[in-house]
């Protein structure tokens, strides 16, 4: 005779593991809201500041932008750089 837990889907019994793990936490969900804004700083915040989107200021097209990345990568790079 089958129990409950044995005859759900494996994929169905690892998510209610790691739920149970994760509601019974303590100091796991303060870590893990550490790690989520951390995360949020650095894709978000920092790429607004300092990765400006250079292809789209310099370039109208997509031809022109695809031929300056493909100049860029095929070019050889000078020795005084």
């Amino acid at each position: 005779m089958m129990t409950e837990t044995t005859s759900k889907n494996i994929f169905v019994r690892i998510f209610r593991f790691y739920v149970d793990g994760f509601r019974n936490m303590t100091l796991g969900k303060t870590l893990w809201a550490i790690i989520l804004i951390k995360l949020f700083i650095m894709f978000f915040i920092l790429k607004l500041f300092f990765f400006p989107d250079i292809l789209n200021t310099k370039f109208n097209t997509d031809e022109e932008r695809a031929e300056h990345v493909g100049m860029e990568l095929t070019l050889p790079v000078p020795e005084n750089r």
